[in-house]
């Protein structure tokens, strides 16, 4: 721990511990870790002062290791809704205020130590393929701005020799194009817009999202019934009496930049109203030369007109996807959510669909495994505390999701919940070898039912609609999006399922459970795991020392 006249302290400590404002920091140092090659692993520097405000701080790393070093100071975000008033005890607090979560680029006017408060550095290491084996210090120098060295930490990280393999999970977190438009005060799919979505899909292909929610039409989620969300439709259509014609130009280009920017699947937007699928999705056409609504929520998703419009683009839109080779690359939605009252309607529609897609992945998040058994759903993702039917009834290809409603037992993200609990995902998705993770909130920035826009900086519950965390992980930067302490550990759960898989090729799937639940009270399910974020890390020194081992 450094300390000067100046009373600058400083404590190294993992990614897991959220430093708060107003409490003292509790956790021990931690100054030392392991990463394979091709991995992000990300520390933190917290810093305190109990004398006069310190400004200007500046802030120098030394390292030896090959590798990109980013440095953010983790800021403060408001939270009046943290949580259920039903919760479990594996919460970090209750109550409203201050939330560590953006993290901020560090600017030419440095860091600012406040008094009696702790404050948060967040150093993030992206280790190079070909980055040298063994320990290797990181140096974190606090300046003042007269050149006065305030603090000093050393960081030892070392590089495995081995090299993190590539992700396998389908990843998505739902990509709501209308809010990035409505934030920037950009024209839906103007040339400022594309650019803005360019810079924000890029930020979830380097956060392992590997696949894209793409609005053919605009998506029917999160809508107030009778309400509207900003038009965002990517497929042009022209109506002429009863027939239809179709242009795919933008849609062409939507998939020519994310393919260019890492995005391997597109999940295209919901082709009926979410929570029952009782009506279409709103969708805009030229008629007689003007643009003009031709469904929506006073459309009847069995009616004849709905029936011949299916008829007529899904066999075009299907045509394209075999131009543009993207056959293995498509997934399709039904209705977003259905409950099991709504088991009739939800046929009707997803019988309408399979006309013209069984070719295709057609999968939606639902936690009644009904759906499934009768044949409705061939790609069920039921959400994290409902998933054990779907297990036990040996489900191929399983996928799963969480919400604000999965707030009991199960890992989630939200603002109180410990960063353990975010990580600790990727544990459970190796050992019970899910296809792929679904969430509806990259970023959502209206509020709930999407009835008004709002500030992400100021309101971070949707409106007061979801406990904080869930809606979004990135925010609205004055360019482009400003990540999250929850967005980056989410992606160290994926990282630890990667060298989980890594370690099975080497010593067998057997061995690695075996390694994961040693010591545990009982085996590690979705409502059960280990919830100290020691341990968690534990495990994954413990998986890196194996790694390295085994490693030819």
């Amino acid at each position: 721990m450094g300390t000067t006249a100046k009373q600058l302290k400083t404590r190294c400590l993992s990614s897991l511990t959220k430093v708060f404002a107003d409490e003292e920091l509790q956790d021990t140092a931690y100054n030392r870790g392991s990463a394979l090659r091709n991995e992000t692993y990300s520390f933190q520097v917290a810093f305190y002062t109990n004398g006069p405000m310190i400004k200007d701080i500046q802030v120098h790393i030394e390292s030896e290791i090959d590798a990109e070093i980013q440095l953010r100071t983790v800021g403060l975000a408001p939270s009046e809704f943290p949580c259920y008033v039903h919760h479990d005890e594996n919460i970090l607090r209750s109550t409203p205020g201050l939330y560590p979560d953006p993290l901020f680029p560090v600017t030419e006017e440095g860091l600012t130590a406040f008094t009696n408060q702790w404050r948060s550095l967040w150093v993030t290491v992206d280790v190079d393929t070909h980055a040298p084996a063994g320990l290797h210090d990181i140096g974190v120098s606090f300046q003042a701005a007269s050149g006065e060295t305030l603090a000093n930490e050393v960081f030892q990280l070392e590089v495995i020799p081995a090299e993190l393999p590539e992700q396998q999970l389908i990843h998505t977190e739902w990509f709501h194009t209308d809010c990035i438009a409505d934030q920037y005060q950009v024209d839906v799919f103007s040339e400022p817009h594309w650019k803005l979505v360019e810079k924000y899909v890029q930020t979830a292909v380097k956060h392992g999202m590997n696949m894209l929610l793409t609005p053919i039409f605009t998506p029917p989620l999160d809508t107030e019934i009778g309400g509207e969300r900003p038009t965002v439709q990517l497929v042009a259509v022209e109506k002429e009496g009863e027939h239809y014609t179709f242009s795919f130009e933008k849609l062409k280009r939507w998939i020519d930049m994310c393919s260019n920017i890492g995005i391997r699947y597109f999940e295209f937007s919901h082709l009926f109203s979410q929570w029952g699928a009782k009506h279409a999705p709103k969708i805009m056409a030229t008629e007689n030369g003007e643009m003009k609504q031709i469904f929506g929520w006073d459309t009847d998703a069995s009616g004849v007109d709905y029936r011949s419009f299916l008829n007529q683009f899904l066999p075009e839109l299907v045509r394209f996807i075999h131009e543009q080779g993207l056959k293995d690359r498509v997934y399709f939605h039904v209705s977003d959510e259905p409950s099991i009252q709504d088991i009739e309607s939800y046929k009707s529609a997803s019988e309408q669909l399979h006309e013209h897609l069984s070719a295709f992945p057609i999968m939606d998040a639902l936690s009644d495994y009904d759906f499934y058994q009768k044949g409705l759903v061939k790609n069920p993702i039921p959400a994290n505390n409902h998933i054990e039917a779907f297990l036990e009834n040996g489900v191929p290809d399983l996928w799963t999701y969480y919400c604000c409603a999965q707030n009991v037992d199960v890992s989630n993200r939200f603002f109180a919940f410990p960063s353990a609990r975010n990580r600790v995902i990727g544990m459970q998705l190796y050992k019970y070898d899910i296809k792929g993770f679904l969430h509806w909130g990259y970023n959502f920035w209206f509020t709930q039912f999407s009835k008004r826009s709002l500030d992400p900086f100021r309101n971070t519950d949707a409106g007061y609609g979801f406990p904080s965390g869930d809606a979004f992980v990135v925010y609205p930067g004055e360019d482009g999006p400003i990540e999250s302490i929850r967005l980056e550990v989410f992606y160290e759960g994926l990282q630890d399922q990667r060298a989980l898989q890594l370690l099975e090729s080497l010593i067998g799937k057997e061995e690695v459970v075996a390694l994961l639940e040693k010591d545990l009270d009982k085996p590690i399910t979705f409502k059960a795991y280990p919830e100290d974020k020691l341990d968690i890390l534990q495990k994954r020194e413990e998986v890196n020392r194996l790694i390295a081992k085994n490693i030819k």
